[in-house]
């Protein structure tokens, strides 16, 4: 698996979470919520560091990251984050 972040979103991101060169990102699974890929669980985000990294990208310097152990939750889908206009947020693609 893999995780493709387009431009768009990692500014949203940097901005949003005012984040500098060298931050990570972490995607983890969050109970309640809903998502295409596992029922009763949805996509949470943090800004700390790994731990037991599963699988990683880094993207004008900032780290974002899968943990070992929330690996299942993607169901062998690669994660796609792209930034949606209208809705002024990033979107997630599991692929």
């Amino acid at each position: 698996m893999n995780i493709q972040i387009s431009t768009e979103a990692v500014n949203w991101y940097k901005s949003e979470m005012s984040l500098k060169r060298g931050d990570y990102v972490r995607f983890f699974a969050r109970y309640g919520g809903c998502s295409t890929v596992q029922q009763g669980f949805s996509l949470g985000v943090s800004n700390e560091e790994p731990h037991d990294v599963g699988v990683q990208t880094t993207v004008d310097d900032i780290h974002f990251f899968i943990e070992e152990k929330d690996l299942w939750y993607f169901d062998n889908h690669n994660l796609k984050i792209d930034y949606n206009s209208d809705l002024g947020e990033p979107q997630f693609f599991y692929q």
